[in-house]
């Protein structure tokens, strides 16, 4: 095992959205990170899709705003209906300005900016194709081992944070629980050009078979999120169009598709962010229903606490374990409160014998004060 480069205060396990993120907050504060992603290239296929207030709140402190308005849409309102039949909306114009919108924008988009973002960073070293197999922890450092281009590699540094997602290698090396269970939830999506005319406007269509979702996406797309009896091992659009013509009496026959998988629903979360000088963030840390579209921008609230506690670390090491239990402790508490949200989300979509409570329930939501509660849930207030 030999080492290449001058050893890093922060090696990053995972360049996905929050791995880059933090990377990126670690850039502005002059540290020196290198980050090891195992994946080649960006994965063009859209997971999550929305970035919500809290998030643009974010990207704003770091000068990158901008980056995402000129590319994303920008979903004011959404559309509540009963079957067809519109019950009210979902206004997002009462929340705070500028970010009074959730910005519609896939995934892979997302990653892009962000990466470009992070090789900005003299101080910052990103690597594809850099899988960490081995780890190991010390008072005062970790090494890490990475194989890349069939080459066995070695590095030191003063903290590991992982954001290597759900499987996360490295909270398993840290031997740190995962709790958690999967849901009965599961769901059907794919990317459709939009012929809806809901325009910019999200919608929610609640069918006692099970909820229908619809956004709009960049370059005249719209996602379809349809509720399933069981898990569909063979997504095709045509099962994503037999349903949508079943529920809604929509077609998408015709429609130029993008993109369609399925998925189930699953919670967990790490019992500590922190085992000594490594660290959680990011799926690696929690996982949260993907109903609501509040997962990744979770990550990002965890990894800006968790960039703080970094600073602390290595600007007061006589502090450092305070602040990282600290950092452990808050983002805990938030990661618990959305899930308790994302649970919310499923509950009203899911499949009813006999729907009038929910339809209720609904009704209510959309038409009384209450509606500016759900906006502010909706887009993760009040964390």
């Amino acid at each position: 095992m030999s080492s290449i480069r001058k050893d890093p205060d922060i090696v990053i396990a995972g360049g996905g959205p929050v791995g880059l993120y933090l990377a990126g907050l670690l850039g502005t504060m002059n540290y020196s990170v290198l980050v090891l992603e195992k994946k080649m290239k960006i994965d063009p296929h859209s997971k999550s899709l929305g970035v919500h207030p809290v998030s643009m709140e974010l990207f704003e402190e770091a000068g990158i705003a901008g980056r995402f308005l000129e590319d994303g849409i920008q979903i004011r309102k959404g559309t509540a209906c009963i079957n067809r039949e519109k019950i009210g909306e979902v206004d997002f114009g009462s929340c705070p300005d500028p970010f009074n919108f959730i910005l519609a924008l896939p995934q892979y988009r997302t990653e892009q900016i962000l990466q470009a973002w992070v090789k900005e960073f003299d101080s910052v070293e990103f690597i594809r194709g850099a899988e960490i197999t081995a780890i190991e922890q010390f008072q005062q450092k970790v090494n890490v081992t990475y194989n890349h281009k069939n080459e066995v590699l070695g590095v030191t540094c003063l903290y590991l944070a992982g954001c290597d997602g759900k499987n996360s290698f490295v909270r398993q090396q840290a031997g740190i629980q995962f709790d958690g269970k999967k849901y009965p939830d599961t769901y059907i999506m794919g990317d459709f050009t939009d012929n809806t005319g809901l325009g910019p406007d999200a919608a929610v269509f609640l069918h006692k078979d099970g909820l229908i979702e619809s956004f709009p996406l960049p370059d005249r797309m719209r996602r379809w999120v349809v509720k399933t009896d069981e898990y569909i091992e063979s997504p095709s659009r045509e099962i994503v169009e037999a349903l949508v013509q079943l529920r809604l009496d929509h077609t998408l026959v015709h429609q130029k598709n993008s993109m369609i998988s399925s998925f189930g629903v699953q919670h967990f979360l790490a019992e500590t962010f922190h085992s000594g000088r490594v660290l959680l963030a990011g799926d690696s840390a929690h996982v949260v229903s993907p109903i609501g579209g509040q997962g990744m921008n979770l990550g990002w609230l965890t990894a800006r606490n968790l960039a703080d506690a970094l600073k602390t670390c290595l600007d007061n090491p006589e502090s450092a374990d305070s602040s990282l239990q600290k950092f452990s402790k808050k983002s805990r508490s938030v990661a618990k409160k959305v899930a308790k949200r994302a649970e919310l989300n499923m509950w009203l979509g899911r499949k009813r014998r006999f729907p009038l409570v929910r339809n209720t329930i609904a009704r209510l939501i959309v038409n009384t004060p209450l509606q500016k509660k759900m906006a502010r849930m909706f887009t993760m207030r009040g964390l």
